[in-house]
């Protein structure tokens, strides 16, 4: 691997060309699937390609999950919605966060409180219905209705 750190998550492109992962140490790196090799140019090389999931918690689309005056290590997790619409986000004061689809500088969340502590992990289900969290302390699976 080309991260300094340990890898956090990883996104594959709709058309399978590209993976782009990010570290503990903040990095978002792109690799090209057909040379197996990361592409320093990928944040360019990538700009026209639809990503499948946004798991990552770096890049344009989620950079309004993080509150003012945070570092960005007390956003654990993020997840995009099937349809693209949504990205939801667990942190650590044990909330669950849903954004619109990108999630810019700004943008105000609609919150639901249900672990003790930090929720480490953040998925929506199949049909886009509900969004599961993992808590970290807790270690409990809840799922949120936000409709």
């Amino acid at each position: 691997t080309a991260h300094k750190s340990s890898i956090l998550s990883i996104d594959w492109s709709k058309d399978s060309s590209y993976i782009r992962s990010n570290c503990e140490a903040y990095e978002l790196l792109f690799f090209n699937i057909d040379s197996m090799k990361q592409d320093p140019s990928g944040a360019s090389n990538t700009k026209g390609i639809e990503w499948a999931t946004q798991n990552t918690k770096i890049g344009w689309s989620v950079i309004g999950v993080f509150p003012k005056g945070t570092d960005g290590s007390h956003v654990n997790g993020v997840s995009m919605s099937h349809d693209g619409k949504l990205i939801a986000s667990g942190d650590d004061w044990g909330l669950v966060n849903i954004y619109y689809n990108p999630c810019r500088e700004g943008s105000q969340a609609k919150s639901f409180k249900g672990h003790s502590e930090h929720v480490v992990r953040v998925r929506f289900s199949a049909d886009d219905s509900r969004i599961y969290s993992i808590g970290g302390q807790d270690k409990a699976i809840i799922p949120v209705s936000y409709t």
